[in-house]
């Protein structure tokens, strides 16, 4: 995976499908620049609230100067090669859409949960597929996985901070797994969840108050827990 953030990815097309590029990297954090003659709603949205800049031009040869990285949605031959040609003469990534053979890098389907980030890729054989697994994983890790990343962050913290063994941290994440934590928060109960945390890690010798962890767990996720 390349580190995009705050770096600048430039996307030629003004499609959905370009669209739908250009919404990856900005949740990578790149500062997203589209070039096209023309573009749809979604990006001209995107560029009123200020997460994308537009470029209203043809591309030409010398337009990705800037880029850390180039994504592009085109279908004539004599595009492709010119765009292929001046990225590898920057030595920058490009991924020409559905066009492998023009491809330096992979932009999978991403799936993200706060921490938690999932990537479905078919090597460029079929987008559409890796965008269907990734809808169905969606079903499996709902939005709360997001909070329970954190949470497992916290608790390993803790563990580490008593000195318990790598093998037995192990093992607490197995009974954090099997505890009710996950479907506590996928509910909504938000302090109850936290309670029952508290409770493996005191399986383990670890003694923290729920107020303590709470006020750690707010830290990370920027709300009060005891209000959800």
């Amino acid at each position: 995976m390349l580190d995009m953030r705050d770096r600048l990815a430039i996307v030629i097309g003004g499609n959905e499908l370009a669209a739908e590029k250009a919404t990856a990297l900005i949740a990578s954090g790149a500062r997203v620049r589209v070039l096209a003659p023309e573009f749809t709603a979604e990006l001209l949205a995107l560029a009123e609230q200020g997460e994308i800049t537009l470029q209203r031009k043809a591309y030409e040869t010398g337009d990705l100067a800037e880029a850390f990285v180039v994504v592009a949605v085109a279908t004539e031959q004599e595009m492709i090669e010119a765009i292929w040609q001046e990225t590898q003469q920057r030595g920058q990534p490009v991924n020409i859409v559905d066009v492998p053979r023009y491809c330096s890098f992979i932009l999978p389907s991403i799936l993200r949960r706060g921490r938690l980030t999932i990537a479905v890729s078919t090597a460029g054989a079929s987008p559409g597929l890796a965008k269907r697994i990734r809808h169905q994983l969606e079903e499996t890790f709902s939005p709360a996985y997001g909070s329970y990343v954190d949470l497992a962050a916290l608790t390993r913290r803790y563990l580490r901070q008593q000195g318990v063994a790598y093998q037995t941290r192990d093992a607490f994440v197995q009974d954090l797994v099997n505890s009710p934590v996950l479907t506590l928060l996928e509910s909504g109960e938000v302090s109850e969840a936290l309670q029952a945390a508290v409770e493996v890690l005191r399986l383990y010798g670890v003694e923290v108050t729920f107020s303590e962890l709470e006020r750690e767990f707010v830290k990370e996720q920027g709300y009060d827990a005891s209000s959800q």
